[in-house]
């Protein structure tokens, strides 16, 4: 599964693992995650993701 790291801070969202702290659960695609979700760790939006 594909994941997306942030270019600032470097954290990783799997998809397969979802953000439960967050309220994302599991198997939820980077496309359908909330457009003000931000990076847990940084507080980066989600332009300042990449595909990896």
């Amino acid at each position: 599964m594909t994941r997306y790291v942030c270019t600032i801070c470097g954290h990783q969202y799997n998809p397969g693992a979802g953000e439960p702290a967050f309220g994302i659960v599991p198997g939820t695609d980077f496309s359908s995650l909330p457009k003000n979700f931000c990076c847990p760790v940084c507080g980066a939006g989600l332009p300042l993701f990449r595909e990896e």
